[in-house]
């Protein structure tokens, strides 16, 4: 009888260890995430499953086209990649990427720019005419697009994200199990 209620004790911690374990890694390290929608194609698809790395931000700093995800003001968490730093004046002129007056490649749009016939894909401003509603991205915030720059509901439309909000960053889908990858940033 001893023996058996020894062996329960043990299987009980074992669990209890388990579930403690799973939860720590969980809420502070990594978490599941399923990509909801367009905007980052084709980069990701809808109903991508990925892992957020939470640590990864704790350690270093978000670096320009990082993808990541964060808490967007409809109470949902959005994937988008990061273009702004803190500080940088962003603007798109003729569908180019201008950072604090340099041109930027994006590899990543190079197969939708090819599919576009009917204009640019993305249009052109500034960070003035977006609800930033200043010359530079302010300190403590990030500026997001989305990849799928017609469809995406990103920084031109709900203002720079900030830092706070930022979950974590994002570069590998885990399922379906077929499209597994690890996403390049840049």
């Amino acid at each position: 009888m001893a023996k058996k209620k020894n062996e329960l004790w043990e299987w009980t911690k074992a669990l209890v260890i388990a579930v403690l374990l799973a939860a720590v890694i969980r809420y502070f390290l990594f978490a599941p995430i399923v990509v909801d929608g367009l905007s980052m194609m084709p980069t990701l698809h809808d109903q991508d499953r990925m892992i957020v790395n939470k640590f990864s931000y704790t350690i270093g700093e978000p670096k320009r086209f990082d993808i990541i995800v964060f808490h967007a003001p409809e109470n949902k968490d959005y994937i988008k990649r990061v273009i702004g730093l803190p500080g940088d004046k962003v603007e798109y002129k003729n569908d180019k990427l201008y950072i604090n007056g340099e041109a930027y490649e994006e590899p990543y749009l190079d197969e939708y720019k090819a599919d576009v016939v009917d204009g640019p894909l993305t249009e052109s401003f500034t960070l003035e005419e977006t609800p930033v509603g200043q010359a530079t991205v302010p300190e403590g915030h990030l500026f997001v697009m989305g990849d799928n720059r017609r469809y995406s509901k990103d920084s031109r439309h709900i203002g720079a994200v900030s830092m706070e909000e930022i979950l974590g960053k994002t570069n590998m889908v885990y399922w379906p199990i077929e499209d597994a990858r690890i996403i390049k940033h840049k």
